[in-house]
């Protein structure tokens, strides 16, 4: 590896994974900034195609919460396409979103969010030489742009996927969502009601000024925005702009309407199985190019910037507002490892710090840095306030990580993750001077964590929530931990045989009657291999794939080991099996802890609050 100076690039060279279509421009560049709107800061990705001179510039909104998540990798892939017309853009986080800093949790989310849109026009048209903006929103990002060129000049077009044409109607159904949420975990509408009048929804919350504005937004009765090109994107299985863009095309408007395949495999479907929609990708290329012909060149007397003349490195300085530990902290995007494909965000402690204690925290599954819920954000600001240098990455492939030339895209299980949790361990030993090293991780990021301490790296602790496997072959595929979920959870997998659904499902002949007998062929015969298994430690035999002998050599070599899950997690029972009775005889070194009510991610606030105090006591814990 290279020194731990030079790793720490602020320019990351653009390189195209061999699933995208296409290939960027020798020199285009992809740079990690951050940039004011009002007095707050918010974080983007700026990239600006060598040499480009165009004087229209994209400008990329996202939509709201999980849809958020889940799109992470599709919004990318329009960025890209963007770069390839050499359009520069800029693809950011909404105050309170993603990586940038925190909003008031009683603010108009609508109206803040809309001056995050006009500030980010404003950042870009600072930036280069661009004259004219374009706008591409999907669903709650497509009403932030229809609002804010309504209000900015600068704003000549606008490129809206799916839409939010009606503010009551889409609330309407994130309600719907959240309370079937709500069921699923066992937690009921009252259990969850927010004091404030704030609604959280797959654990990403709306505030009471927010709801009110949503519920008196309505496009179809609304002025139309001023800009001269408009291209509407419906999903095709759920088209509803189609009436909007009608109208529209009566007032004069060059409004372009499309039904394409893609939407929901783009943004409702969880990251790890999340499909980039290149038929809504080329359409909108298409539309570009024709947008771009007729646009007046970049003035001679405005040359676009090149991204070397650019601020070398940025960072985010945080009044930390923490109930408990207000503190100062600053936070730096960093891109490691020996060919430096790594990315990441280091949350550090006030200056002074000098306990030099670090935390790494892993993608759960294909979310990016940001984690479910945006849990690894504020976790890493938390943990940051009480004296921990913490960084959230992506692993090689997932999220804002490249993925190297030899290994798979967006891959929950990547055989190359120790080495990239190696380089993290690295990056944190050498810039800060870590001698105390926490990995933590939810789901596949437990999985790593567990594995980066079996193969020795030098890690003192390691927090574990909601592992569904302690073991991974490659070749596996990620529907086999579908089945483990019923095996290790049969309560679960009858709850689900007593409903109609599952009934409707087996008559029309779609239920595998070869996956339900393995289940039941499975549980006992693991319950016998359980059982030899500790018979095989007692008497000092070691065995392949044992999780109990690892635990306890991990344990032996100081390394401390916390599991907590939400009940009726099928990894408490995988535990059980697969460890025996080595857990209890670790006593106080490997500490299981259960939260009640939560689900698979924690999505809903009072179990979540739960769950990260007592990783925090783990963490803060002089045992």
């Amino acid at each position: 590896m290279n020194s731990v100076s030079s790793s720490l690039t602020p320019i990351a060279q653009e390189r195209r994974s061999p699933v995208e279509a296409g290939s960027a421009p020798a020199g285009s560049l992809r740079r990690a900034i951050y940039f004011d709107s009002g007095e707050r800061k918010l974080f983007a990705w700026l990239r600006i195609p060598q040499g480009s001179a165009s004087s229209v510039g994209l400008i990329i909104c996202k939509p709201f919460g999980y849809e958020a998540l889940c799109s992470h990798r599709g919004l990318r892939a329009f960025e890209e396409a963007a770069a390839e017309l050499g359009l520069p853009a800029l693809h950011f986080d909404y105050l309170g979103t993603g990586d940038s800093q925190e909003i008031d949790p009683q603010t108009d989310q609508l109206t803040a969010w809309t001056q995050d849109v006009i500030a980010a026009v404003d950042e870009l048209r600072r930036r280069t030489a661009v004259q004219q903006v374009c706008l591409l929103g999907v669903r709650l990002g497509a009403l932030l742009s229809v609002l804010a060129a309504s209000e900015c000049a600068a704003v000549t077009s606008l490129i809206l996927i799916a839409p939010i044409i009606s503010g009551r109607r889409y609330l309407r159904a994130l309600k719907t969502t959240r309370l079937a949420s709500l069921g699923m975990s066992g937690a009921t509408a009252n259990q969850e009601a927010q004091s404030d009048g704030s609604m959280e929804v797959s654990g990403f919350a709306f505030s009471a000024a927010t709801l009110a504005a949503l519920m008196q937004i309505d496009l179809s009765t609304r002025a139309a925005p001023t800009v001269s090109n408009i291209l509407v994107i419906d999903g095709k299985s759920m088209p509803s702009a189609g009436g909007w863009v009608e109208k529209l095309a009566g007032l004069g408007f060059r409004a372009k309407y499309l039904a394409l395949p893609g939407l929901i495999e783009m943004i409702m479907t969880a990251p790890q199985f999340a499909a980039v929609p290149h038929e809504m990708i080329a359409a909108t290329r298409d539309w570009l190019l024709q947008l771009l012909a007729v646009s007046t060149p970049a003035s001679a007397g405005f040359p676009s910037p090149e991204p070397a003349a650019l601020p070398a490195s940025m960072t985010l300085e945080l009044a930390y507002e923490g109930p408990e530990h207000p503190a100062q902290l600053t936070e730096r995007p960093v891109f490691f490892g020996s060919d430096s494909v790594l990315f990441g965000i280091v949350t550090e402690p006030r200056q002074g710090e000098i306990r030099r204690r670090a935390v790494i925290l892993l993608n759960a599954g294909a979310d990016y840095h940001i984690g479910p819920n945006r849990i690894h954000v504020t976790l890493a600001r938390d943990w940051a306030s009480r004296g921990y240098v913490a960084l959230r990455m992506d692993l090689a492939g997932i999220g804002d990580s490249e993925t190297r030339s030899d290994q798979p895209e967006n891959d929950v299980f990547p055989p190359a993750a120790i080495d990239d949790i190696r380089a993290a361990v690295e990056l944190l030993r050498g810039r800060y001077r870590a001698g105390d090293i926490t990995v933590f991780g939810l789901c596949s990021g437990a999985y790593h964590a567990l594995r980066a301490a079996v193969a020795e790296l030098p890690v003192n602790r390691i927090l574990m929530v909601n592992p569904q496997n302690y073991f991974w072959r490659e070749g596996m595929a990620l529907t086999d931990l579908q089945l483990a979920e019923v095996v290790y959870n049969p309560g679960l997998y009858r709850r689900r045989m007593l409903s109609l659904a599952a009934w409707q499902r087996f008559l029309g002949g779609r239920v595998n009657m070869l996956r339900i007998a393995k289940i039941y062929v499975y549980r006992p015969l693991l319950a016998l291999e359980s059982t030899l298994r500790d018979m095989a430690r007692r008497m000092h035999i070691r065995l392949p794939n044992d999780l109990g002998s690892e635990l306890e050599e991990i344990v032996r070599r100081g390394v401390k080991t916390v599991f907590v899950f939400a009940r009726g997690e099928p990894g408490i029972d995988l535990l059980k099996l697969e460890a025996g009775s080595s857990v209890k005889r670790l006593g106080e070194q490997c500490r299981v802890h259960i939260v009640d009510a939560g689900d698979h991610v924690f999505s809903q606030s009072i179990p979540r609050a739960m769950m990260k105090k007592l990783l925090s006591d783990e963490l803060f814990s002089r045992t």
